[in-house]
């Protein structure tokens, strides 16, 4: 089986490469990696130890990072590695401050490119988030005496471990993995009927993180003075059919302020012929420039503010969930106590159906179901707080996941 993995990862190669023609952050991955070994040998010696996070992109780093930032509270003078696959992390995390010594790419999974990366350091404890498992990295780390976990594990029916030729996957992470530190009851249950017995729930880890987001300063500049006292609404990383539902709104509704931030800045300029009346965040250079009065819907034009305008909204509509691109956090509103909303069209989000079970927030066939609800609800003032305060209450029962994992790596090896 091993010989057919390495026939798909060469196929893997070989799609990469081809669309790195026509794709920039395909090229500019394909470049990174080429750097990833003198990054590490450059950094490191054969003295250091090591603690290595691998992400496979953006989510699965914030999922990861609760832990690890704890883990070098634990383990001061041990080194950080963090690597990524996908471009979208490496570039939204590479150039921000972060505890990491080196952040790279993960070369790609053939037995020489990583033995030779892995060769260059020592690695002392590695985990994976989520699942991204790469065979023959979890090999060779093995062999070299490293200590490895997953973290935030999620396994669900589809994957290759539950098929009939899912058995040399599951053997594979049965000799190379110490422990699988499961998201919830039913992925550690999963993982247990196939033979994972090293398994155990320790909860999400991103609730450690959004739980963080409410202890920070969360102000920004001129939002105070565009949602003045009327109710806001705030459409998180939008695509199409979440914009649908906010020309409803903002056609139906008057006493309303709508923030639109879209999933890609791409859409700015199809989001300001929707609404022509529209301004730009950009476009603000005092508090007189927007002409509060008369402004309905603002546009964030620029990244990074989304997690801050959750703590100014009084409701939120996240995107990804109206089609199968995936539905965008959900808990980084939760967190600020406001009724949560979104398209019911995802598979890997257990923390929605919870969220919506417990009356935090609510999931729609489609922008059409959503957009009426969505209109009632706005003149429901008691409403929208007991569905806020169900959704903070959400974030608040969740263990501490992080550090059930990191009592529990200290308590086994240390």
């Amino acid at each position: 089986m091993m010989f057919v993995y390495n026939i798909l990862i060469r196929f893997l190669i070989a799609g990469i490469k081809v669309g790195a023609i026509f794709n920039y952050k395909l090229k500019k991955g394909l470049a990174g990696r080429r750097q990833s070994c003198d990054l590490v040998k450059s950094q490191f010696s054969s003295e250091d130890k090591i603690i290595w996070m691998h992400a496979a992109s953006l989510g699965e780093y914030e999922q990861g990072l609760p832990v690890l930032e704890k883990l070098k509270e634990k383990f001061p003078n041990h080194k950080i590695l963090i690597t990524f696959f996908s471009p979208s992390g490496y570039d939204h995390v590479v150039s921000k401050k972060t505890i990491a010594d080196v952040i790279c790419y993960l070369p790609f999974d053939t037995e020489k490119w990583v033995g030779e990366f892995i060769s260059h350091f020592k690695t002392d404890l590695f985990f994976t988030v989520k699942y991204e498992y790469w065979y023959h990295l979890l090999e060779g780390l093995k062999k070299q005496g490293a200590k490895v976990y997953v973290v935030s594990a999620l396994f669900y029916e589809t994957q290759v471990f539950f098929k009939a030729y899912g058995k040399w996957f599951v053997n594979q992470l049965k000799k190379n993995v110490d422990w699988f530190f499961h998201q919830t009851k039913h992925s550690t249950a999963l993982a247990k009927g196939i033979g994972l017995k090293n398994s155990s729930t320790a909860g999400d880890t991103r609730y450690d993180r959004v739980r963080k987001l409410r202890d920070r300063d969360n102000s920004v500049a001129f939002i105070e003075e565009f949602k003045q006292d009327y109710k806001m609404v705030i459409f998180g990383s939008s695509w199409e059919a979440e914009e649908r539902v906010a020309e409803i709104i903002a056609a139906k509704t008057k006493d309303v302020k709508i923030i639109i931030a879209p999933h890609d800045l791409k859409r700015v300029a199809h989001l300001k012929d929707l609404f022509p009346a529209a301004i730009l965040y950009s476009q603000i250079t005092d508090r007189q420039s927007l002409r509060f009065l008369n402004v309905k819907v603002l546009i964030i034009d620029c990244i990074g503010l989304l997690s801050k305008l959750y703590s100014y909204g009084d409701i939120a509509i996240v995107g990804g969930g109206f089609h199968s691109k995936g539905l965008h956090n959900i808990l980084e509103a939760a967190t600020f106590g406001i009724p949560v909303f979104f398209g019911n069209q995802y598979t890997k989000n257990p923390e929605a159906d919870e969220l919506v079970a417990r009356n935090g927030g609510k999931a729609f066939e489609d922008e059409f179901f959503a957009a009426p609800y969505l209109l009632g609800l706005l003149n429901d003032e008691k409403l929208i707080k007991r569905m806020g305060a169900n959704a903070r209450n959400f974030i608040e029962d969740q263990p501490i996941a992080s550090e059930i994992i990191v009592d529990q790596i200290v308590k086994r090896h240390f």
